[in-house]
């Protein structure tokens, strides 16, 4: 008899975390798979982040944090707001969690009530759309093709506002995508907000410095008008390689700030403490790992570009940030291998682990139809193989 809530009978599991559990399995059973499923730098964390940490535990810093987070780190993300968005946010403006994940549930908690629209610019991460339902919200996507770069423009939102609409949703860098607004586009959104001053933005940024458009990385936030209404996401994952570390935090009204104080007084507490000052010290240091991290990102983007452009059929585009391409796998929907029919993105990544043993993630998950995500995120040697598996496996289809 199955005596679990609804709630989470009803939620899904993630997508992501799904594809990367099937293979680390199919690994453990001696399959040789290439995973290009999971979002994170394959770059250790730097020697100086990770000489704090230890710094840390030999000073003693291993009791209950605030629950916002040390009142020192609050100050370094208030410096790193000026320095890197000129932004202007207070420490006590300033929130830090176990992870940008619980960032982005605290804030959707704390703003949305039963029935209350989330607008989601779809392809979109898989929690946005879990989180929101998790919150008793109703998920409007507004779709986008890769034929404009997978970002929505300023009237599609301002089309799909409603007198029930609360908050918008998306990332730039975006995961699944890799694409990025640029501040014209930003500022078109802007003013769609200033007109609908009962709309919340969620503002997710943690791909900020993974961005190869050769301009400084751009904030809903920067317009002034409509400060009041965006929540800014940011963290240390993929920026630093601090993906275990567990360390996000947002920037907002003080009044939202507060209330995810709150909420998070009630769930996890304050954040760990070593993790916070290693945090302190990668915001307060030299950038230079970092941008030797994005350097080689960008040396494998062009490379992965390339061959897939030769595989025949598939749709690419090249992103501008993150890790990751979302190519148009739809010119094989109703082809078959061995009398299977391969009609969803779902089939063909189930048939891309299966028969070229490389793992990607279906783009139904982040609400699109015709994609699928994979992610640079390892080394050239292995994208180059797995690209190679992908065209084999793809030519088998008939």
């Amino acid at each position: 008899m199955n005596q679990l809530s609804d709630r989470i009978n009803q939620m899904q599991e993630s997508a992501t975390i799904k594809m990367s559990k099937m293979s680390r399995e199919l690994k453990a059973h001696g399959h040789d798979i290439i995973d290009l499923s999971l979002g994170e730098p394959d770059f250790d964390t730097p020697k100086h982040i990770k000489d704090a940490a230890k710094d840390a535990i030999d000073k003693g810093f291993t009791k209950y944090t605030p629950v916002p987070g040390y009142a020192e780190l609050r100050k370094a993300i208030s410096l790193k707001f000026k320095r890197d968005n000129n932004l202007d946010y207070s420490p006590d403006e300033i929130v830090v969690s176990t992870g940008a994940k619980q960032s982005i549930a605290n804030v959707v908690l704390s703003l949305i009530n039963p029935g209350d629209e989330v607008l989601l610019p779809a392809p979109y991460w898989v929690s946005y759309a879990a989180i929101a339902e998790l919150a008793e919200g109703k998920c409007v996507e507004i779709p986008s093709t890769i034929d404009t770069n997978f970002k929505v423009t300023a009237a599609q939102l301002e089309a799909h506002i409603t007198p029930k609409t609360k908050l918008i949703i998306f990332s730039s860098p975006c995961n699944p995508t890799g694409s990025v607004y640029s501040r014209a586009e930003l500022e078109a959104i802007a003013q769609v907000l200033k007109r609908h001053p009962n709309v919340f933005a969620l503002c997710d940024e943690i791909y900020e410095y993974i961005n190869f458009t050769g301009e400084r990385h751009h904030s809903l936030a920067e317009f002034s008008d409509i400060k009041g209404q965006v929540i800014t996401v940011n963290g240390f994952s993929k920026g630093f390689a601090m993906t275990g570390w567990r360390l996000g935090y947002i920037g907002a009204p003080a009044w939202i700030a507060r209330a995810c104080d709150k909420m998070q007084g009630q769930i996890t507490s304050g954040t760990c403490s070593v993790a916070q000052k290693a945090g302190e010290a990668a915001l307060l240091s030299d950038l230079e790992p970092s941008f030797k991290m994005v350097a080689e990102f960008k040396k494998r983007r062009d490379i992965v570009y390339g061959l897939l452009k030769e595989i025949p059929g598939l749709k690419v585009n090249l992103p501008e940030g993150a890790f990751y391409f979302f190519p148009d796998v739809s010119a094989y929907f109703g082809k078959s291998y061995n009398g299977t029919a391969l009609n969803t993105p779902e089939d063909i990544s189930l048939y891309l682990l299966r028969e070229a043993n490389v793992a990607m993630v279906s783009g139904e998950s982040f609400g699109d139809k015709n994609c699928i995500r994979l992610s640079y995120a390892t080394s050239e040697e292995k994208l180059r193989e797995a690209c190679k598996r992908m065209k084999e496996a793809f030519a088998k289809l008939v």
